[in-house]
């Protein structure tokens, strides 16, 4: 199972932000959706959530999302967006509950196993307003992962995690978690693309990258084809070396136990 999309064109008003991209993910892994600023990643994502709408074809599992209705899609795929905002004093337990009303069975219990999975146990009591940007972007991972708990449904097959920046506002440690996590969604079945900035964090999870600059797909394929000098000097505007450090300096870079 997979997700396809084909010849994708998106113009925000008078501006053409995507022309016509193709990319693909295949369930079972962590695909990153990697680039600079301004190369449509984030517009890509809305397209391929079924939030904006484009010119050409995404099919999920084989269906088009373009014929799914809202309620189908959001059993389907969960959904992360880059910013979140709520004007409401909601608890925390009341905001990880919104993602399970998409769920067939409502089980209250996925809440505390939702915050538990995002490094938030015991949470559930607390008001959201109070924590800090961080806590609130893992309550959010909560609710999506809570929405789309099992990664692999018995009737309709493979869900999705789709995640737009899900660790710029948190601590390398905290990046470890949320990155473990989506990891381990990938390897028991379901498929998880995010779009990424930190392309150590990516290359150290992702099994796919897809390469964006100005609105086209520069490169994808698995991070030993993209992430290449030649490829990203080019993409980001500035020289880039992979596994080479300058010959001064300090640097700081999460390592995985073996």
């Amino acid at each position: 199972m997979s997700l396809i999309a084909s010849d994708i064109s998106v113009s925000l008003g008078r501006k053409q932000v995507l022309h016509g991209v193709s990319v693909s993910a295949q369930a079972g892994e962590f695909t990153a959706i990697v680039g600079p600023n301004g190369s449509g990643k984030t517009t890509l994502m809305r397209s391929l959530t079924g939030e904006l709408a484009c010119r050409g074809r995404i099919t999920l599992n084989g269906r088009d999302i373009a014929r799914m209705p809202p309620e189908e899609l959001a059993r389907h795929r969960g959904v992360l967006p880059q910013a979140a905002e709520l004007s409401f004093p909601f608890t925390v337990a009341e905001v990880v509950r919104i993602g399970i009303e998409a769920q067939a069975e409502r089980t209250e219990a996925l809440i505390p196993q939702a915050l538990a999975a995002v490094g938030l146990p015991g949470f559930s009591g607390r008001l959201y307003q109070e924590l800090s940007g961080g806590e609130q972007q893992r309550v959010q991972l909560a609710r999506v992962l809570a929405q789309v708990w099992q990664p692999v449904d018995k009737e309709t097959g493979p869900r999705w995690l789709m995640l737009d920046e899900p660790v710029s506002s948190l601590d390398i440690a905290h990046q470890l978690t949320v990155m473990r996590l989506a990891a381990d969604y990938a390897r028991a079945g379901g498929g998880v693309i995010a779009v990424m900035h930190d392309l150590n964090l990516t290359a150290l999870f992702a099994q796919r990258l897809v390469l964006m600059c100005a609105g086209r797909v520069l490169a994808q394929g698995r991070p030993e084809e993209v992430l290449s000098d030649d490829t990203l000097s080019c993409a980001y505007g500035c020289r880039l070396r992979v596994n080479a450090t300058p010959e001064s300096g300090i640097w700081v870079l999460p390592h995985l136990a073996a």
